[in-house]
């Protein structure tokens, strides 16, 4: 049974048509920067998709719905195709909008993927990293879509594997799983002729290692760490990757290591390509 005066029907909108939509805009909470940002940015991606959330005005042609999809439109300078209802009651205003919004771990959880939190939060690590890699990667600089997430899986299966080996080496010294998968994958897709047995094996036991050894360093730095008695900057996954690779292009180098610290400015390192000496232990 029918019981409101609803119309709905596809529009290709327009930044000319979202603009004059906007000054119908009275009633709506303060706008978000950087949501509009988020919005525009996948627009001019070619990731804006069709469905049937989009732009709604009250019976008195208030907008009501939509403020964000609308700036985006006028800011990306794309026109998209939105669904736009006409007749809402004004009382509605204050149930529009408020469900959660899909995150990457839902999306990747409801493709049938194990590990989804784990995986999209390595996902984003490895995006950030490839695209951005010494932004703090925090703020407007730390958002990857989830459209992001799916394509740079779909480009990088060997992620799957790689958090489930730092699954294993977040039991062994609480390294986050994020950033040892990453080191992991980058490690072994970069450097496919090293033969990591010896360095995982080192990280996950700290057996019969040196004192100034990379794998015995990243472990005391990182174990330190979960105990609350380092002020190393080592929290996070960036800076946890960081000391990862650090570490893992000093035991290829050879090197004795002293400290394994990350000094100020310094930029993220990148997988070594100097020869691998695969007579260390």
């Amino acid at each position: 049974m029918t019981t409101t005066g609803f119309r709905t029907e596809t529009i290709d909108v327009t930044p000319q048509l979202a603009t004059r939509w906007l000054e119908r805009n009275t009633s709506n909470r303060p706008m978000s920067k950087l949501m509009v940002t988020q919005l525009a940015d996948a627009m001019m991606r070619g990731e804006w998709l069709h469905t049937h959330q989009g732009i709604a005005f009250d019976t008195n042609g208030v907008l009501v719905d939509g403020q964000h999809r609308l700036a985006a439109v006028v800011k990306s300078g794309s026109t998209v195709r939105m669904q736009v209802t006409h007749g809402v009651e004004p009382k509605t205003f204050a149930v529009l909008d408020t469900g959660r919004k899909r995150s990457a771990r839902d999306v990747l959880s409801l493709q049938g993927e194990e590990n989804a939190a784990q995986l999209a939060s390595a996902l984003r690590v490895h995006h950030l990293y490839t695209t951005n890699p010494d932004s703090t990667w925090t703020g407007g600089q730390s958002q990857v879509t989830n459209e992001q997430i799916i394509e740079f899986l779909a480009a990088h299966p060997g992620m799957r594997a790689s958090v489930e080996l730092a699954k294993s080496l977040n039991k062994a010294f609480r390294i986050l799983v994020p950033a040892a998968a990453v080191g992991h994958y980058l490690t072994c897709s970069t450097r496919p002729d090293v033969d990591q047995f010896a360095w995982l094996e080192g990280l996950e036991t700290g057996a019969n290692l040196t004192e100034h050894d990379p794998r015995l360093l990243l472990r005391n730095v990182i174990l330190r760490l979960s105990a609350g008695k380092s002020t190393a900057k080592a929290d996070g996954s960036r800076n946890q990757l960081h000391l990862y690779l650090k570490a893992w292009n000093a035991w290829v180098h050879g090197a004795e290591v002293r400290q394994l610290n990350i000094k100020a400015a310094e930029s993220m390192p990148m997988v070594t390509v100097r020869p691998w000496n695969d007579t260390r232990p």
